[in-house]
């Protein structure tokens, strides 16, 4: 069992959702976002989004591409970022861990090349978002070779026919995009999200996470009690950026409280959630 399977079904018997943070890798710096990374585990991460960096994103808002710039502008490249995972990887054996971003850093890299080296550094599985189903085989087929799994997005307008190609191939989880436009633009209500988790739930096994505008506490909880996980990013990377300036320390733990307040927030939505 894969550890992302693995840690959905512990959380499934606990009867909780899981809450998965997104932050890019290398923002602002190579340290720092290391930094950030080991300690979101204790803050509550039950499965944590690696942005890849990259110039020019589809889907982000403003404020996730200014991570990107920051990162790149700090030095970052798909091998750092792999470097990164290894480090991560020392002390962190069992929080699984997906890359997400775009195609082009990776087919530049090499397909089958990147999936190897990906495996072998510990990520769990890629969420790219510009390679849709009809053409991810170039990247599906060397990620199974490596027990890599290749987690889709559904979004609001995905009909019934469009789901079904969705649904196969998907592996890991379901990235269901609450809302149509980009990222950190507006707030999401569970109410426009529910009558889809249950279509979603009832043609497929897979946990299905929601992102895309879960800015508060309270959202991460709605969300929490229709939803497999709640993805928090762009709120995120917000206090990243606002915080940067300061030292590493109080950066990191000024992020790392907001991310234990939204933890918490989606660990105790259910009854008897918390464990």
């Amino acid at each position: 069992m894969s550890r992302i399977s693995q840690r959905f079904a512990e959380l499934k018997k606990h009867d909780r959702a899981a809450f998965v943070p997104f932050i890019t890798a290398g923002d602002p710096n190579f340290d720092t976002g290391l930094a950030l990374l080991e300690a979101l585990p204790q803050a509550g991460a039950d499965l944590i989004e690696l942005g890849i960096p990259f110039s020019d994103p589809m889907a982000d808002g403003p404020v996730n591409q200014a991570s990107y710039l920051r990162a790149l502008e700090a030095g970052m490249t798909l091998v750092k970022v792999l470097e990164l995972v290894r480090r991560f990887r020392k002390n962190d054996k069992a929080t699984p861990l997906v890359l997400m971003g775009s195609y082009n850093p990776i087919h530049a890299f090499g397909t089958a090349r990147f999936a190897r080296d990906a495996a072998e550094a510990g990520v769990d599985g890629l969420l790219i978002v510009d390679l849709p189903p009809e053409e991810d085989e170039v990247l599906r087929v060397p990620a199974a070779l490596h027990g890599l799994d290749v987690v889709r997005f559904v979004t609001p307008t995905s009909d019934a026919k469009r789901l079904r190609t969705i649904l196969e191939g998907a592996s890991g989880y379901l990235y269901y995009v609450s809302m149509a436009g980009i990222t950190g633009t507006r707030g999401v209500q569970a109410a426009e999200v529910d009558d889809q988790m249950a279509r979603l739930k009832g043609r497929t096994a897979l946990p299905v996470t929601v992102g895309f505008g879960i800015k508060t506490p309270e959202q991460a909880a709605d969300i929490a009690r229709i939803a497999d996980g709640v993805v928090v990013g762009s709120a995120i990377v917000e206090r990243i950026s606002a915080n940067r300036t300061l030292k590493r320390t109080q950066m990191v733990a000024e992020v790392i409280r907001f991310c234990g307040e939204m933890a918490k927030a989606t660990h105790d939505a259910r009854e008897g959630g918390s464990f």
